[in-house]
């Protein structure tokens, strides 16, 4: 029996795939350090929802996402010639924020661990 649903194996294809293509054949410079985090699936396999997630600022990220989109036809002709499916899906890139998030979580953790400047040892002398 198959691991996994359809539309999770497809997503796992599509990812490999667009990763592949953005490094080796996509050549605009606009795109930038893009890795391609998941890929979601509608159930009916009409539309990939593709996370990327960027090291660049929010400036960099901007210019990513028009690259990405200036792509989109270009990737989708190049998934209907990779992979044998009867519809190629409408392609969705969304920027990954989950990263950010992480960090931002771990940040405010390590400040709760690390002691406070009131939580400093007094000298014992009044001031």
């Amino acid at each position: 029996m198959a691991q996994g649903s359809r539309a999770e194996r497809v997503g796992d294809l599509i990812r490999a795939e667009v990763a592949n293509l953005l490094t080796r054949q996509v050549r605009d410079p606009g795109i930038g350090f893009v890795t391609i985090t998941s890929v979601r699936m509608t159930s009916d396999l009409q539309l990939a929802r593709i996370y990327y997630s960027s090291i660049a600022d929010a400036r960099g990220r901007l210019a990513s996402a028009r690259a990405l989109a200036r792509a989109t036809p270009f990737l989708r002709r190049q998934l209907g010639r990779r992979l044998s499916l009867k519809r190629v899906p409408t392609l969705e890139f969304i920027y990954d924020e989950s990263l950010e998030r992480q960090e931002r979580v771990a940040q405010l953790l390590g400040e709760l661990h690390t002691p406070g400047p009131s939580a400093a040892p007094h000298g014992g002398t009044d001031d």
